[in-house]
């Protein structure tokens, strides 16, 4: 099986409430401990807070908030799984909660299906793709739009903050 595992993702699974997710293990710079996190006064409720990762600021957002899902308080399984991913050409590295942590595996290709347009409770553009494994599914986010999707908002305030002054 050579070809560098050309079939497969290899990926980091994570817990949001009930449902599995699945990030590229290669985004993946570490995964936290709950850290304290210093909320933004009126920030989006997706990256309401923030974190220092060894002394830089790093955005914590929270998936849960573009899934629509409920968000319990922390417990002794949330971590904070920190990220880089490309924004706009640009690597940005993030924080994402998640509500338990589970492992680093292969998922094939060929068991990646794109998200269905209908009957879902996700925004379909959120969704890079659905894996089955072990008679259950893998949601994997598509993490550039997700975050692209909400810095977009927040870039023409932060334009006419600039030239208002």
């Amino acid at each position: 099986m050579s070809a560098m595992q050309a079939g497969a993702m290899k990926a980091l699974t994570l817990r949001l409430q009930d449902e599995l997710f699945a990030i590229e293990a290669e985004s993946v710079r570490e995964i936290l401990d709950l850290v304290p996190i210093t909320e933004v006064p009126n920030a989006n409720p997706f990256v309401a807070g923030l974190i220092n990762v060894r002394g830089r600021v790093v955005p914590l957002a929270d998936l849960r908030v573009m899934f629509g899902m409920d968000r319990p308080p922390p417990d002794q399984d949330t971590r904070i799984v920190v990220i880089e991913i490309d924004i706009d050409g640009e690597p940005t590295v993030a924080g994402i909660l998640a509500d338990k942590v589970h492992d680093v595996t292969d998922i094939e290709a060929a068991s990646i299906e794109q998200a269905p347009r209908v009957g879902m409770r996700w925004r379909p553009e959120f969704v890079r793709g659905i894996a089955k494994r072990n008679g259950g599914f893998i949601i994997i986010p598509n993490m550039g739009r997700i975050f692209e999707t909400q810095g977009g908002r927040s870039t023409p305030l932060a334009s006419e903050e600039r030239s208002a002054s």
